[in-house]
C-alpha cells in the first residue's frame, strides 16, 4: 500500500506542472495582447487623425518594412527557437508584439474607435469560449491539423488574388471564411497546448521556450480573429 501516496504526488506534481505551463502560456499572450493595444492606439490618442494620416503618408515604405519584419519575425522565432535562449525568444516576441501594435495603429484611421472597441470585446468572448472548448474536449481536433492548413493557405492565395480585384463581395467571402478558420485554428491550437504541458516540465529551458511558441501561436489566432471580425463588423470613418 506504501506506492499509491507516492503515485497520487507525482500525479499531483505532473497536474501543477502542466497547469502552471498553461498559465505561462496564456500570461505571455495577455501581455503580448496589451503591448500591441497600448502601441496601436497610442498615435489615434497623442495626434489628430491629420497628423496620424500624414505620418503614416510619410513613411509608408517604413511601414511596409515594419511588415516584412514582423513576418521575419515569426518565422525566426518558429524555426530558431530550439537554437537560442528562452529569454531572447521572449524578448522576440515581445518586439514582436510592439511591431505588431505599429503596424495596427491605421486600422483608427479606416474604423471608428467604438466599432474597433466592440470588436474587440466580440473577438475576446469568441477567443475565449473557442478557448474553453478546444481545452474542455473530448474529441482528439489534431485529425484536423492538415485541413487547416490547407485552408489556411487557400486563404492566403484568395487574399492575394482578391489584391488585384479588389472586390467587395469576395472581401466579404473571405473575411467570413477567415472568421471561422481562425476560430477552428484557435480551438486546435489550444487542444495542442494542452496535451504538450502533460509531458513538458514548466521551469525548465525546454519548457519555457514552448509556453513563448504556445503563447506566439495564441496570439496570432487572436489578431487574425479581430482582424477578420473587424472587416466583417467594423464600421467605417
Amino acid at each position: 500500500m506504501e506506492p499509491i501516496p507516492v503515485m497520487q504526488d507525482a500525479y499531483t506534481g505532473e497536474k501543477d506542472t502542466a497547469r502552471t505551463f498553461i498559465l505561462k502560456v496564456y500570461l505571455w499572450m495577455t501581455a503580448g495582447l496589451f503591448i500591441t493595444a497600448c502601441v496601436s492606439v497610442a498615435p489615434f490618442l497623442l495626434l489628430s487623425e491629420s497628423q496620424f494620416y500624414n505620418l503614416i503618408s510619410e513613411y509608408i515604405y517604413v511601414f511596409y518594412g515594419l511588415l516584412i519584419f514582423e513576418l521575419l519575425i515569426v518565422f525566426g522565432l518558429t524555426f530558431l527557437i530550439n537554437k537560442i535562449p528562452a529569454f531572447l525568444g521572449l524578448l522576440a516576441f515581445l518586439f514582436y508584439s510592439f511591431l505588431n501594435g505599429v503596424t495596427l495603429s491605421p486600422i483608427f484611421l479606416i474604423y471608428t474607435g467604438a466599432s474597433i472597441f466592440s470588436t474587440f470585446l466580440i473577438c475576446s468572448m469568441m477567443f475565449g469560449g473557442t478557448s474553453i472548448l478546444g481545452f474542455i474536449t473530448k474529441m482528439d481536433l489534431t485529425k484536423f491539423g492538415a485541413y487547416l492548413t490547407m485552408a489556411l493557405i487557400g486563404l492566403i492565395a484568395a487574399m492575394v488574388v482578391n489584391l488585384f480585384l479588389n472586390s467587395s463581395m469576395m472581401s466579404w467571402i473571405i473575411s467570413l471564411i477567415g472568421v471561422i478558420l481562425f476560430v477552428g485554428l484557435t480551438a486546435y491550437d489550444t487542444q495542442k497546448i494542452k496535451n504538450m504541458a502533460g509531458g513538458i516540465d514548466a521551469a525548465s529551458e525546454d519548457g519555457k521556450k514552448a509556453s513563448i511558441m504556445g503563447a506566439l501561436t495564441l496570439y496570432l489566432d487572436f489578431i487574425n480573429l479581430f482582424l477578420f471580425l473587424l472587416r466583417l463588423l467594423g464600421r467605417r470613418n
